[in-house]
């Protein structure tokens, strides 16, 4: 990774409560951000392109601009401390010119290694990072010769811009390769093997300013539609794949040079095999059980680690399952909160959003419990009963 320049603000020393912290997006990320930072006693202003989102709650103020727009976001940046992302997708060259009045954490530099996947696999497989074969993919042609090179069946993602499912389509014949190019578009994709995996997992990590790092234990994830739909922890593997998992992340953190909180996602083979899917270079929807359930939640482990501040502790507590809230757990009208929340050792964190759409997270529910079977089960009934 190229090293910050020296005319660059560096900030060594810590950024303490009452100093302004700006963070990138207004989202419910960025919002769960605020409130840890918040009660720490700092001041939180978010960038977002649109008035009305998550961080608008709490934040002391939200700047509503393009992010595209380099001159007002270099101009807002004159009035932070360090500036933190809760989304990755932004404009690069926004960042790099806000780098150059804030400390910006992590670097632009990372930013721009994980938002495009060809990028990240290229990051990966020079560094020894093990992953799904593939290949890089600029047209039909290139996708019919890579298709016979990995073997059917195999998944086509867009480069950039991509989550929760979108951007992709999985290839199990050879008539399914022209309809995938043209649902997924004609930039630059990448093209993956498919990989018979046992389970998904991902790490949630932080690192500070002196290159410590604080690793969280591996949730084992459970998805519906391509999105989230059960995160738990302890995962229930092997001590041997765990660890190597928290190794993995921990390694990754170092070679990005990164300063701050991210996740990695991992899929485990029916081998025990354990290779990296994607790298988020913020907070993740895996870890919003660390609010209930660990020592330090995963937003309070990135206040630290951008102000510089000693890393705190990742100790879970007790096992602990997260069930996102979508859209359409509001088919039949307000949900049975009280209902839900009936269920010992269930949290509610709804991110107040106006518009439960079809697949739009709207909150999550929590359950810490004495088994992991057990609250994974208390967290499934209760979003069975707000549901109705």
């Amino acid at each position: 990774m190229t090293t910050p320049s020296p005319a660059l603000p560096q900030h060594d020393s810590p950024i303490l409560p009452t100093a302004t912290l700006g963070v990138m997006g207004g989202g419910q990320l960025g919002a769960m951000f605020a409130m840890a930072a918040k009660r720490m006693g700092y001041r939180v202003e978010a960038v977002s392109d649109v008035a009305d989102c998550p961080c608008a709650h709490h934040c002391d103020r939200v700047h509503v601009v393009s992010y595209e727009d380099r001159d007002q976001l270099v101009e807002i940046a004159r009035s932070l401390d360090v500036l933190t992302f809760e989304f990755e997708n932004i404009p690069v060259a926004a960042a790099r010119a806000m780098q150059a009045v804030v400390p910006v954490r992590p670097a632009p530099e990372v930013v721009h290694t994980t938002q495009d996947r060809a990028r990240e696999k290229a990051f990966l497989v020079e560094n020894g990072f093990a992953c799904a074969p593939h290949r890089v993919i600029r047209s039909r042609a290139e996708l019919e010769g890579a298709v016979t090179e990995i073997g059917l069946p195999c998944v086509l993602k867009t480069a950039a811009f991509g989550y929760d499912g979108k951007g992709q389509q999985k290839i199990s014949t050879t008539a399914e390769i022209g309809p995938a190019w043209e649902a997924v578009g004609s930039g630059e994709c990448v093209l993956e093997g498919w990989i018979d995996f046992d389970c998904e997992i991902s790490v949630v990590a932080a690192r500070g300013l002196d290159g410590s790092t604080a690793v969280f234990e591996p949730s084992r994830n459970i998805h519906a539609n391509h999105i989230l739909d059960v995160a738990s922890a302890p995962s229930g593997l092997p001590e041997a794949v765990a660890s190597l998992a928290r190794e993995m992340t921990s390694r990754i953190l170092d070679k990005l040079d990164l300063v701050g909180v991210a996740c990695i996602e991992f899929f485990v083979t029916r081998a025990g095999q354990v290779l990296v899917n994607e790298i988020a270079p913020r907070p993740h929807n895996s870890g919003h059980l660390t609010i209930d359930a660990c020592v330090t939640s995963q937003f309070e482990q990135q206040v630290r680690a951008i102000c510089g501040l000693p890393l705190g502790s990742p100790r879970q507590m007790r096992p602990a399952a997260m069930a996102n809230l979508l859209g359409d757990c509001w088919r039949q009208g307000e949900p049975a909160w009280a209902a839900a929340l009936g269920v010992p050792g269930v949290s509610l964190h709804l991110y107040g959003k106006r518009d439960p759409r079809p697949g739009r997270k709207m909150g999550h529910l929590t359950a810490v419990a004495a088994t992991i079977d057990e609250a994974i089960a208390s967290v499934t009934v209760a979003r069975q009963l707000a549901a109705g």
